[in-house]
């Protein structure tokens, strides 16, 4: 069970590289970004000490499709997928805000509304609502983005106020996430599934607002099954979900939401094969192919579990990436 949870590489034309909770981004002349998708995975703002394998690769490549997916509306970073776990893209100057956009009352949000909270970075929300119950129009929370520690809930009023994000810059990013969100919903429906809420990030470059990092993947977004949705919120019952929350709520049962004294419970190999599996599963669902598991040794991909090392792939992924760098 192998996974990339390190990289340290060093690319023709490298300035500087950046470690983030799963991606390592290196920055090739201040002009073009290199963002490798480890195996690495968070919760709670920490990073779990076993990798999983294959998670780089789903969310690289779920997020590739998601970007050229909505290429049409948005504008965003992409240039190329050289590797399974890379994609290269416009560096652009991102903002220091996260906005999360939700379609339903789930997650974070209903710990929080459960516990008699109405309002959430400055949205009003109603009375008498329930888990996992749909909103009558989809709600913008952004938050802080902070490189270390937890990011913190804020406002629109707040952002600007502050002079985080200016007020014009602000409404191209409301409106940019309103219509992927909106495209977002359209693809999963096809699919048999709901986008329930998701978190874009956006950058600014030659003075035009751009999409960045990731979208629509099981770390930045949450599904639910269409399938049965209706009866389960009736009854009142967990949803059949794809995303993360799985490993958030398992953390939440073995007492660790990382408070200060919390002990991170031992992630078997066994959970940690059941993560990969969830991950794979996700993306056969949203892509709508069989997921091919990539090579150690190379970017063909094989259909069964693969020898090889670390090592092994993160040799790929320089070789992979030097080339499209020298030919770009």
């Amino acid at each position: 069970m192998n996974a990339l949870t390190k990289t340290e590489f060093l690319f023709p034309g490298q300035k500087s590289v950046y470690h983030g909770k799963v991606r390592d981004v290196y920055n090739i002349n201040d002009d073009i970004m290199v963002m490798v998708a480890t195996d690495r995975i968070s919760a709670f703002d920490v990073v779990l000490p076993k990798g999983i394998p294959f998670k780089g690769q789903v969310l690289n490549q779920i997020a590739a499709t998601f970007l050229d997916a909505t290429a049409d509306i948005v504008p965003n970073w992409k240039l190329a997928t050289p590797d399974p776990m890379v994609t290269v893209g416009l560096k652009a100057e991102g903002f220091r805000v996260e906005m999360i956009i939700r379609g339903y009352l789930t997650g974070s949000a209903w710990r929080e509304y459960k516990n008699g909270c109405r309002e959430l970075c400055g949205v009003t929300l109603p009375d008498g609502m329930r888990e996992n119950e749909r909103f009558p129009e989809p709600i913008i929370t952004p938050t802080t983005k902070a490189d270390e520690g937890h990011d913190e809930n804020i406002s629109k009023e707040e952002i600007i106020r502050q002079g985080i994000v200016s007020a014009e810059d602000y409404e191209v990013m409301e409106r940019y996430t309103r219509a992927l969100f909106k495209r977002g919903t359209e693809i999963a429906a096809k699919k048999g599934l709901i986008l329930v809420d998701t978190k874009y990030e956006f950058g600014k470059r030659d003075g035009k607002v751009i999409l960045i990092d990731e979208i629509h993947t099981p770390d930045s977004s949450r599904y639910f099954y269409a399938d049965g949705y209706e009866e389960k919120f009736e009854k009142g019952e967990p949803q059949r979900q794809l995303s993360k929350e799985f490993v958030r709520q398992w953390l939440i049962d073995h007492d660790f939401m990382n408070r200060p004294g919390d002990k991170m419970p031992e992630l078997t190999d066994t959970f940690v094969e059941s993560i990969s599996d969830r991950y794979i599963e996700l993306y056969e669902h949203i892509v709508g192919q069989k997921f091919e598991k990539a090579s150690a040794l190379g970017s063909a991909p094989c259909s069964s579990v693969i020898s090889g090392s670390s090592a092994d792939v993160a040799t790929r992924i320089e070789k992979n990436v030097t080339a499209w760098l020298a030919n770009h």
